[in-house]
C-alpha cells in the first residue's frame, strides 16, 4: 500500500512540475495560480531545488528511499527544463543602445504614480535619445512637465494621456512622442484595457508607426477576466494590417502569449524586442530583486516591419522610487 501511493504523489508531483514548466502544452498558461507560477521562473526553480535538497534528509530511511529519490529526480529535472527555456530567452543585461544610428528607439517605463519625477524621466529620455516613451501610471501634468523639459533642451515631444482617475497616478497612462516623428493623435475608437487605461496613437498623415502605451491589469485573483481580456484586446492591436511599435507593463511574460500568437509573432503577429535580441530574460519588476530573479513583464513589442537591433533593462535606476525597470530597445525599419 505504501508503494502504490509513493507512485501516485510520484505522479501528481510529476504532472504538477510539467504544467509549471511549459502549461502551454495543456493550454494553462493563463489559468489562476499557474500564471502567477510561470512568470517567476528563476523563483520556482530556487523553491525546486531547496526542496530537492530536504528530501535528501530522508533518503537514508529504507522504506521511503525510493519515492525520495524519484521526488529529486523530478525536481531536478523540472530545474533544468524550466531554466532552459528561461535562458533560452536570453540573460544578455550589457547591450547597448545606439542613439545616434537613426533607428527608433522606444523606452518603458512603470513610473508607480509618477514617482521618478520630471527631473529623472527626462534625464532618462536625454540619456537613451528615446524618440517614443511609454509610461504606465504617469498622470498628464507629469507627462506635460517631463516634455517642457525636454522642449527648454530644444527636444520637443507631443503628451498623449489616458486616465480612468486623472488625479490617481496609477489610473493613467501616458505616452511621450517626439515632434521628429510628426503630429500624432489620440484614436480612441479602437478600444481599451478594461481597468487600467492604454493609449493608442495614429499619425496624421499616415506616415509612421501607430504607438501605444499599454497596462493590461495584473492578475491577482479577482482581475483574473479583466487581464485575459486586457492580454487579448492589446493582441488584437497586433493584427497584421498596419505598423505598431508598444510598450508598456503587461503585467505578463511570453508564456502568457502562448495562446495568442499569429504568423510567428508573440503577441499577434507584434515581436518581442528584447527576446529578440537576447535579453528577454532579464527582470524588470520587482526592483528589489536581482535582474536574473526577476520577471519581464516590461516589454516593447512591434510589428514585422521593425527588427529589433538592441534591448536593455536599466537596472541602475532601482532607487528611483518605482518598483519597476526601465526598458530601451532600439529598432529598425525594414519595410
Amino acid at each position: 500500500m505504501l508503494a502504490i501511493l509513493g507512485v501516485l504523489a510520484a505522479l501528481v508531483v510529476a504532472v504538477c512540475l510539467a504544467v509549471a514548466a511549459w502549461p502551454q502544452a495543456l493550454a494553462l498558461e493563463q489559468a489562476p495560480i499557474v500564471a502567477q507560477v510561470v512568470s517567476m521562473r528563476v523563483g520556482v526553480i530556487g523553491i525546486a531545488l531547496v526542496l530537492a535538497l530536504l528530501a535528501l534528509c530522508f533518503v537514508g530511511w529504507r522504506r521511503v528511499r525510493p519515492f525520495v529519490l524519484s521526488i529529486v529526480s523530478l525536481l531536478v529535472v523540472f530545474s533544468l527544463v524550466s531554466g532552459g527555456i528561461h535562458a533560452s530567452r536570453g540573460l544578455d543585461d550589457g547591450q547597448s543602445i545606439d542613439r545616434d544610428s537613426g533607428d527608433l528607439v522606444v523606452l518603458t517605463w512603470n513610473t508607480l504614480g509618477d514617482e521618478p519625477g520630471v527631473e529623472e524621466i527626462a534625464r532618462v529620455i536625454d540619456e537613451t535619445g528615446a524618440d517614443a516613451v511609454m509610461l504606465p501610471e504617469t498622470t498628464l501634468q507629469l507627462g506635460v512637465g517631463v516634455a517642457e523639459l525636454l522642449r527648454e533642451r530644444d527636444n520637443p515631444f507631443w503628451v498623449h494621456t489616458s486616465w480612468v482617475d486623472p488625479a490617481y497616478g496609477a489610473l493613467n497612462t501616458t505616452l511621450l512622442i517626439s515632434a521628429a516623428l510628426g503630429e500624432y493623435t489620440t484614436d480612441r475608437s479602437v478600444g481599451d484595457t478594461r481597468t487600467l487605461p492604454t493609449v493608442v496613437a495614429r499619425p496624421d498623415d499616415g506616415d509612421g508607426p501607430v504607438f501605444v502605451a499599454t497596462h493590461p491589469v495584473a492578475p491577482v485573483p479577482q482581475q483574473m477576466r479583466n487581464w485575459r481580456a486586457d492580454l487579448e484586446f492589446v493582441a488584437s492591436l497586433c493584427d497584421g494590417s498596419e505598423s505598431v511599435v508598444m510598450g508598456g507593463d503587461f503585467n505578463s511574460t511570453l508564456d502568457h502569449w502562448w495562446g495568442l500568437r499569429a504568423e510567428g509573432g508573440d503577441l499577434g503577429t507584434c515581436r518581442d524586442a528584447a527576446s529578440a535580441v537576447g535579453a528577454g530574460a532579464v527582470g524588470s519588476w520587482p526592483t528589489w530583486a536581482p535582474p536574473w530573479l526577476g520577471a519581464q513583464i516590461d516589454h516593447v513589442v512591434a510589428t514585422p516591419d521593425w527588427e529589433p537591433v538592441a534591448a536593455r533593462v536599466l537596472t541602475g535606476l532601482d532607487d528611483a522610487g518605482t518598483d519597476h525597470r526601465p526598458v530601451v530597445v532600439q529598432l529598425r525599419q525594414t519595410g
